[in-house]
């Protein structure tokens, strides 16, 4: 999905669902935080545009991307919590903790969301280098954080008519 020309966050041809009563939770990595805050803020402005009371936007902060499965799963634990958004940042760096800490929340953040039959949305970013990073959180290429609000609405959405 991941272009040098375009802003990736554009949603294209797609109907995002309303999420009026929808209630959503946010787990979200203080570390690189001016990258965090960049997605958060456009995860929760996508998600009331779309419907979604401020109310119903509950938020947890962890203190790295390694917590966000742990902090993933507290929120789910909350049964009138429809969906999850989990927003971090891991940059690569010159030893292999990148690939382990990568690694490990794309599995714990699969295993929640199958543990708790809830969409759990993979809103961390893996860029290499701090530029790529804000070229996705709110640069160039879009905000990651409206990309992972949009997939909530539609997993939710699509949890709901079944």
């Amino acid at each position: 999905m991941s272009s040098a020309q375009k802003n990736l966050s554009q949603v294209e041809g797609s109907n995002i669902p309303n999420g009026k009563g929808m209630r959503i939770g946010i787990v979200l990595s203080e570390w690189n935080s001016e990258i965090t805050g960049a997605l958060f803020d456009g995860a929760v402005k996508t998600l009331v545009e779309n419907g979604v009371s401020k109310d119903d936007v509950i938020i947890t902060t962890v203190p790295g991307s390694f917590e966000l499965t742990l902090g993933s799963q507290f929120l789910c634990e909350d049964k009138s919590i429809d969906a999850v958004i989990a927003l971090g940042c891991v940059i690569q760096g010159e030893t292999r903790h990148f690939d382990f800490i990568c690694d490990a929340v794309a599995q714990g953040i699969t295993n929640v969301s199958l543990k708790y039959n809830k969409p759990v949305i993979f809103g961390l970013l893996t860029p290499n280098t701090m530029q790529q990073a804000q070229d996705r959180a709110g640069g160039k290429h879009g905000n990651k954080g409206d990309e992972a609000a949009v997939t909530a609405l539609k997993m939710v959405a699509l949890k709901k008519g079944l």
